[in-house]
């Protein structure tokens, strides 16, 4: 485990998935048909524990440029500036659970923010940073 800061916060726009971990494909689809791939575009996966236990997650992407997303009314949460610890998994399409086994390492952590969440910040097509927030 490594750490970096995010020297600023990041807006991001969010689709919902409509359950975990089935859901999470279909919101990324739905995310990428409203914001088409581009490299120069932050795209993210946030989750956390709902107070029911299930866990809730939202495909998330940064706008490129100011109002693009504003047509769509989607829902927005800011992923705060500060200092995470992250673990990167490379090649995830083809291991998919490596990205909940680098979680469970991370939150395990006794310096990790409990009011935190679970940031996937997908950095290339063959690249995935597992990221959460430091207290």
């Amino acid at each position: 485990m490594e750490t970096t800061t995010l020297p600023n916060d990041i807006l991001v726009y969010c689709v919902t998935a409509s359950s975990f971990p089935e859901g999470v494909k279909q919101a990324h689809e739905t995310l990428h048909s409203l914001a088409p791939f581009d490299e120069k575009r932050k795209y993210f996966g946030l989750s956390w524990p709902a107070a029911d236990g299930r866990i809730l997650y939202k495909a998330a992407a940064e706008e490129l440029h100011p109002g693009e997303f504003s047509k769509h009314h989607l829902e927005t949460k800011v992923i705060p500036k500060g200092e995470y610890l992250f673990m990167d998994v490379h090649d995830y399409m083809k291991d998919i659970p490596a990205i909940g086994n680098a979680f469970q390492h991370l939150i395990h952590d006794p310096g990790i923010d409990p009011q935190g969440f679970c940031i996937e910040w997908y950095k290339r097509m063959d690249l995935c940073r597992c990221m959460v927030k430091m207290a």
